[in-house]
């Protein structure tokens, strides 16, 4: 009869953690700029900034979720 050690996988952990530290850079950095967007919006770079804030607060809830699996997938081995 051999037991299974449940071990946390240390390398998966540390890069779930930095993923969701990228990840909560992105979730300052997106509102900025479409605050700056909507700030003034007959400047020329109005859509410019418009897409990237939009395009930057998706891959911050994209690398939240991505984050937390890598994390679960590092304690709860499949």
């Amino acid at each position: 009869m051999q037991m299974e050690e449940n071990r946390t996988d240390k390398a998966v952990l540390f890069k779930g953690i930095k993923i969701l530290i990228f990840s909560v850079l992105s979730l300052f950095m997106g509102p900025i700029l479409l605050s700056f967007a909507f700030s003034k919006p007959e400047s020329p770079y109005y859509l410019p900034l418009l897409i990237i804030g939009c395009a930057v607060c998706a891959m911050a809830v994209f690398m939240i979720f991505k984050g937390l699996k890598t994390i679960m997938s590092s304690m709860f081995k499949k």
